[in-house]
């Protein structure tokens, strides 16, 4: 572990003098890498599926693990748009001159070594490689097991672009020891690693922050809500409401709990019903919710569970306050919705929730890097420091500051 972590902290520093030019055409490579063995990666993920139904992994995992030609191909587009962002290295953020006559200049920078533990999906190698590597830093990768092959075949089409190009290998790498204790050594290495980010499911992450000695930016659950105001457009709150928990379940930012104001909950809730039914969504709901519609009654277990599965909690409550207090006590920090055409309860509602992202009248699917421009993201934080939400090129980055003077003294 430590010769291996030495390898990334050299790799290091000759990432952070590249040029964006040199990284941009090197991106490019990896792209094209990824298209030309295409074949190679599918076969592995086929292997990697074979052990899922083995294993009895859920639908929603085993969706998050497959590969096609469409998820590969997305890839290698994925990172094309990362290499077509503007360099985030070397950027002046700021500039002045001290009262002493020297100038100061304040200076993007990359952090260095980023360890990232991630499960089940396996675009994140492809991902988190190029983000990094886009942003000066090394990758080190830990995948879940359930994704082993995939990872390998990714990892190795990544590498031979960065040996081609006679740079370490060491700069986009697997963790060899894949193992819980592998991961327990790798979160205390701060004499090397510079950054964990662990994302996947809450065991992982609360073992990872109550661990590590290394600074941990957390990508945690994703319990998020929408709430339909009595102010809400009926038409476009069906179309979000069906899109935030259908369109994929099994991703985080999934709506887990639907919140539906008193004053119009009689009016819309059946519509909503006869269109989860059509998604063979299971619902659980409320005392009120089951007053109106045919449900299982929900307990406060469900409400503070994320499901990553076609099944949504309602809950009714009184106007905007009342779904504030519920997101407060439930919610994980990550993406919340509300559906209105009132402006003034909408930037009530955007103003007072405390997560990374909140949205009006948009479906909570959009926390994406992708989505958000960023071509991809390391994860989705829900830290308050150093990064928050989608975490892109830019929050790879930290600071110093350049100091030049001409022989002053103090």
């Amino acid at each position: 572990m430590e010769t291996f972590l030495q390898e990334a902290k050299t790799s290091s520093r000759v990432l952070s003098t590249l040029s964006g030019t040199d990284k941009n055409s090197i991106l490019k490579a990896m792209a094209q890498g990824l298209r030309e063995n295409m074949p190679e990666i599918l076969e592995a993920n086929t292997l990697d599926m074979a052990a899922a139904e083995v294993n009895n992994l859920s639908d929603a995992l085993k969706d998050r693990l497959l590969l096609d030609e469409g998820r590969v191909e997305g890839m290698a587009k994925a990172i094309e748009e990362i290499a077509a962002l503007k360099e985030p290295v070397g950027r002046v953020l700021d500039g002045w001159y001290a009262d002493a006559g020297f100038k100061i200049e304040k200076v993007s920078v990359p952090i260095g070594v980023i360890g990232v533990i991630y499960e089940s999906r396996p675009n994140v190698t492809a991902d988190v490689g190029a983000l990094c590597f886009k942003s000066g830093n090394v990758a080190i990768l830990k995948g879940g097991k359930e994704a082993e092959y995939s990872n390998k075949a990714i990892a190795s089409v990544l590498q031979g672009v960065l040996k081609a190009h006679n740079l370490p290998e060491a700069a986009i790498a697997l963790l060899p020891d894949s193992s819980r204790e592998g991961v327990a050594k790798l979160i205390k290495q701060d004499a090397y690693v510079d950054l964990i980010v662990p994302r996947g499911g809450e065991a992982l992450i609360k073992y990872v922050s109550s661990n590590a000695t290394v600074p941990v930016v957390k990508h945690d659950k994703g319990l998020c809500h929408t709430y339909i105001d009595e102010d809400a457009d009926f038409d476009k709150a069906l179309a979000i409401v069906i899109n935030a928990k259908c369109r994929r379940t099994g991703i985080c930012g999934s709506l887990e709990t639907l919140l539906i104001d008193e004053a119009i909950v009689a009016e819309i809730l059946p519509k909503i019903k006869e269109a989860y039914d059509e998604q063979g969504t299971r619902i659980r709901g409320c005392e009120r919710t089951v007053e109106i519609i045919e449900a299982d009654v929900a307990t406060v277990e469900d409400y503070a569970t994320e499901y990553l599965d076609n099944i949504l909690t309602i809950r009714v409550v009184e106007g905007v306050e009342g779904a504030i207090t519920h997101i407060e006590q439930y919610g994980s920090q990550h993406s919340e919705a509300i559906i209105t055409e009132n402006y003034t309860t909408a930037e009530h509602f955007l103003n007072a929730v405390d997560a990374a992202c909140v949205y009006l009248n948009a479906s909570t699917q959009f926390t994406d890097g992708g989505e958000f421009g960023f071509g991809a993201e390391v994860g989705i934080s829900t830290n308050k420091l150093h990064a928050r939400g989608p975490m892109g090129v830019s929050e790879l980055t930290t600071y110093k500051y350049k100091i030049y003077g001409n022989g002053e003294v103090r």
